[in-house]
């Protein structure tokens, strides 16, 4: 059993692990990583001993002192309550309601589009999964970024680091690794760039976890 109070079952290159991880190296708590590989084995998060973690079959799930949560804005909202310091919410009702947006565009209306289990259906219909996540991706951080134009500082919003960052640098690797066009993305990649330079975000990284692959 780790000494560490936080467990984090997740994959290195999954959008929602990874902001769960920027989280925790952000507020520097103490965590074990636990790999749940997505493909191998037909998928390890359909397995027995996942399911009983997560009954979605996803990533991430965390333990906590408390006992098991899923899904990462929930983790990320529990861990903001357990350790308000750094804030990852703005203390501005009106700021706060923002960064809780930014996030959701992410969150509800892009990552979720392009995500294995719908890729991989997409592709059992005979259609092409890159295109498919291609279009998604493209078409939430074109409207990310008109989004952001109103509420942007350093970061997505003002000046301090929110929950909508940990949203958005995820998403950008994804944009990446489909092809979209990050031309008109002015906003979106400065952002990026004040983010990634923070050690939160360099220790998180997906290259940095112990089952990153080529």
């Amino acid at each position: 059993m780790s000494a560490a109070p936080y467990t984090l079952f997740g994959y290195w290159r999954s959008s929602a692990s990874w902001r769960v991880r920027i989280a925790l190296h952000a507020k520097g708590l103490a965590f074990e990583t636990v790999p749940v590989h997505l493909v191998e084995d037909g998928g390890r998060q359909h397995q027995a001993a996942h399911l009983a973690r997560n009954p979605m079959g996803q990533v991430p799930a965390l333990r906590t002192p408390h006992g098991m949560l899923t899904q990462s804005l929930a983790i990320i909202e529990y861990l903001e309550a357990q350790h308000p310091e750094p804030a990852l919410l703005p203390a501005d009702p009106y700021a706060r309601a923002q960064a809780r947006a930014l996030a959701e565009v992410v969150n509800s209306g892009v990552q979720p589009l392009q995500n294995l289990s719908v890729l991989q259906h997409v592709e059992g219909l005979g259609a092409d999964k890159i295109a498919w996540g291609r279009y998604w991706i493209q078409r939430g951080l074109d409207r990310l970024e008109q989004a952001v134009g109103a509420t942007a500082g350093r970061y997505c919003v003002g000046d301090a680091l929110s929950v909508a960052d940990l949203c958005l640098i995820p998403q950008l690797y994804n944009a990446r690794r489909f092809g979209c066009d990050a031309a008109g993305w002015t906003h979106l990649n400065r952002i990026e760039e004040a983010c990634v330079a923070q050690p939160a975000f360099v220790a998180a990284d997906p290259a940095r976890q112990p089952d990153a692959q080529a």
